[in-house]
């Protein structure tokens, strides 16, 4: 199995890598701190920060110079940003958020339709957030409502590969530390769920995600391609 996976160096992508290697796939990666794992002769791994889209063509060039065919690729990569009302947000701020969370990910895509390189499964996370619109979350709601539309705009152009914006849930990850520990739930209610539920199995870890996203992905293909899921939904 070939996997290309950006934001693999923690959290659900490098969950993922470890659940893949794992099972004997070839996995490449891309992220800004590169993935920490260095003993497995399955990873092909590069630092670049997605961030900077000048930078990303040249990066899958050198990193995806022996790819010929993709069984899944994972767009993972995105920022969270901070939790606060929209007027106080500087619109600079919101350009990066949408730099890494959106149109790096176009970048990808439009990198393997130019090559003509087939990619059977596309899996880009997003976030309840993104149809959630709670307050307080956002550059980061807006950029997951855009993944979505951006996966379903794909759909039209990529008629040989299956794609979803999936949703993995809540998941324990760094990105938690911030949301449970430094923002007011009073001030912002929707984080109080997040700060109910970790600790519990409501918030797996990205391992535990990471394995049942992968149980997923024959699931999803038989879905319309272009769909937003959220995992929990599945399991209803």
């Amino acid at each position: 199995m070939n996997v290309l996976i950006t934001g693999n160096s923690s959290g659900l992508g490098l969950g993922l890598t470890k659940r893949l290697l794992a099972q004997d796939a070839i996995v490449w990666g891309m992220s800004r701190s590169g993935c920490p794992i260095h003993d497995d002769d399955g990873l092909r791994d590069r630092k670049v920060d997605l961030g900077n889209l000048n930078a990303i063509e040249e990066a899958m060039d050198r990193l995806m110079s022996d790819c010929l065919r993709l069984d899944l690729l994972v767009l993972n990569a995105g920022i969270l940003g901070r939790i606060q009302e929209m007027h106080t947000t500087d619109v600079h701020d919101l350009e990066h958020l949408y730099r890494v969370n959106v149109w790096a990910n176009k970048m990808i895509l439009d990198w393997f339709i130019e090559r003509r390189i087939p990619v059977e499964q596309v899996i880009a996370i997003s976030s309840g957030a993104g149809h959630n619109l709670s307050h307080g979350w956002g550059g980061y709601a807006m950029s997951k409502s855009s993944v979505n539309d951006l996966i379903a705009l794909y759909a039209h152009e990529m008629p040989d590969t299956h794609l979803t914006a999936l949703a993995p849930g809540l998941v324990d990850t760094g990105m938690q530390d911030y949301l449970c520990e430094d923002v007011d739930a009073d001030e912002f209610p929707s984080v109080q769920k997040l700060k109910d539920a970790r600790g519990t199995d409501a918030m797996p870890s990205p391992d535990e995600s990471a394995e049942q996203i992968l149980g997923l992905l024959d699931t999803l293909k038989k879905g319309d391609s272009g769909q937003f899921v959220d995992v929990r939904t599945m399991n209803d």
